[in-house]
């Protein structure tokens, strides 16, 4: 996700094929890779004694055979960086970064080379304008097949807050575990289990629907969590549902994210809303620039906060004194306060589409946001709720973390190995004293 010329944040979900140019081009980048140069051999005593016609096919053998010890030795270490996923990362940044530099020879063609290029261009931005009209058509086809999951999203979210219990046939899950239990191991535990169920019961009443299911989902997420404070979670505990709205057919690119409450202490407001408006098509100015639907602003709502409720306000005393009479006095003031609430009212775009740099970085963090709340969330609530899609998330990271620290032992490894290397080099000179 990144801010583009026409001032609008790119989606990373529509630059999926953008990504795949960097391993497409991965031939490329290991065809530049240097090759390793061996170390220079003595000249045997052998070789010496022979007539100079013989050392002739000698040396062209030896060359022949060490440009493929070269050649072997320049693949083993392209393919041990393109292994490398924080040399990939950095790869790829570079690339993406990469907007060409001119090197002089398009001012050293002649007048009738340049039309032609010209030519080129044009075409190139016909190809971007087919290109959005593509994008228009993905927005239409998410439309349609989100029309095709409501009925399914409806029903979880009647489960979730009680109003519809499922069948016995429609919680029936197999675990893995379960899986490799013979009928009868698995019968036995399955009454074992609704023995302890209902001594359960007993004891407790029975909670209706999934108690804090969305805010589960939301603590379990980073990019959420870091948004929540203590003072949300008791306002969250009442979010029911959380809906994705797609502008209609005819209309201007958008979605909508619904966050329905059920009734409680802290606003009036049933539907929380916040707007993404999208635009798909070349910027004039920059048509090269285009790739893909931009987020272009967004749109909060208003909270009917009940008197005394609103959790993104706080007040504050500060003590004021007099500088001519010296007297003190007690002024309160009210100030904004950290909250996710404030999703709800976004930086406004100006018309002239300029921001200062904090405004615009709040904006691209609102926009990956809901970006993130549209195409995972959602769509995989229960997932984030058992922790199950953080987990195959944290695997990713493990696996970079576990290679980094397998290449730090190598490096270590490889000093130790070394007969010139002095650790005393290494080791941090001593703090200088400093006269108090």
């Amino acid at each position: 996700m990144y801010m583009s010329a026409g001032g609008g944040i790119s989606l990373p979900f529509y630059r999926h094929r953008s990504g795949v140019s960097f391993f497409s081009g991965t031939s490329s980048l290991r065809s530049a890779a240097s090759p390793v140069q061996p170390p220079a051999r003595e000249q045997s005593k052998d070789q010496a004694e022979m007539d100079p016609a013989d050392m002739e096919d000698v040396e062209e053998v030896e060359e022949e055979e060490t440009g493929e010890d070269e050649n072997s030795k320049a693949r083993q270490l392209t393919v041990q960086m393109m292994q490398n996923p924080q040399i990939l990362a950095a790869l790829q940044e570079r690339l993406d970064g990469l907007n060409g530099s001119p090197s002089g020879y398009m001012e050293s063609l002649p007048k009738v080379v340049k039309r032609r290029v010209n030519a080129l261009k044009n075409l190139q931005v016909k190809c971007a304008h087919i290109e959005a009209k593509f994008y228009e058509e993905v927005h239409e086809l998410e439309r349609k097949y989100a029309a095709l999951y409501q009925p399914l999203f409806d029903k979880r979210s009647d489960i979730v807050k009680a109003a519809y219990e499922p069948t016995d046939e429609e919680c029936e899950w197999k675990t893995d575990e379960e899986e490799e239990l013979t009928v009868s191991k698995q019968d036995e535990m399955k009454e074992k289990a609704k023995l302890e169920e209902e001594k359960k019961d007993e004891e407790k009443e029975d909670p209706k629907g999934i108690p804090e299911f969305w805010l589960t989902v939301f603590k379990n997420v980073d990019l959420l969590s870091d948004m929540l404070q203590e003072h949300d979670e008791p306002i969250l505990k009442h979010l029911q549902d959380i809906k994705v709205k797609f502008s209609d057919p005819g209309q201007p690119m958008s979605f909508t994210l619904e966050f329905h409450f059920e009734p409680n202490d802290f606003f009036t407001n049933t539907v929380l809303t916040k707007t993404y408006k999208m635009r798909s098509e070349p910027d004039e100015s920059d048509p090269f620039s285009f790739d893909g639907p931009e987020i272009m602003c967004c749109t909060g709502c208003t909270i009917d906060w009940t008197k005394g409720k609103n959790v993104t306000l706080k007040t504050i005393k500060k003590k004021q004194k007099h500088k001519g009479r010296g007297t003190v006095r007690t002024v309160t003031k009210t100030v904004p306060n950290d909250s996710f609430f404030n999703f709800f009212t976004p930086p406004e775009v100006p018309e002239n589409g300029e921001l200062d740099e904090d405004s615009e970085a709040v904006l691209a963090a609102d926009f990956e946001i809901g970006h993130f709340i549209r195409e995972r969330i959602v769509p995989r609530a229960v997932l984030y709720f058992t922790g199950e899609a953080i987990e195959d998330d944290d695997d990713d990271y493990d696996e970079e973390g576990e290679e980094a620290d397998d290449e730090e032992g190598e490096e270590e490894a490889d000093e130790e190995n070394d007969p010139d290397y002095d650790p005393k080099k290494d080791a941090a000179p001593p703090a200088e004293c400093k006269q108090q």
